[in-house]
């Protein structure tokens, strides 16, 4: 609310009182245009898709919202994290196993002392 106070503040220093509402009749006018032209090409859109797709919303032409809407389902996304978690507690049971036949723990280990250094072979003028 304050930076509509602001702002019809600086309109009226700016423009002047008596220019102000000439204006503000204009802004909604080109609004209005504006909303006509949107709906035309909504309702121009949908006439030329056909009957197959009346149920189309201009939404699903974002990937990440067709794919949450049409292709999984509630049940589905339940499926996926539950095998997201039954992989991350595999990987941690195999880290524990492993760990365990070397002797070793991973929580004292640091990654980078676990794993053996290798060093990549470089030659300068092979660019």
């Amino acid at each position: 609310m304050p930076e509509i106070i602001v702002l019809g503040a600086l309109a009226i220093i700016i423009f002047g009182p008596e220019k102000l509402p000439e204006l503000a009749r204009k802004a909604a006018r080109v609004l209005a245009y504006l909303r006509k032209i949107g709906d035309d090409a909504r309702g121009q859109l949908r006439e030329e898709l056909g009957p197959e797709f009346d149920n189309f919303n201009i939404t699903d032409l974002n990937p990440k919202n067709l794919v949450a809407r049409h292709l999984l389902s509630g049940d589905e996304i339940a499926d996926f994290r539950e095998m997201r978690d039954d992989a991350i507690a595999t990987g941690q049971l195999v880290k524990d196993t492993v760990s365990d036949a070397t002797g070793t723990s991973t929580s004292d280990t640091p990654a980078a002392a676990a794993a053996p250094a290798v060093t990549v072979p470089f030659d300068p003028e092979a660019t």
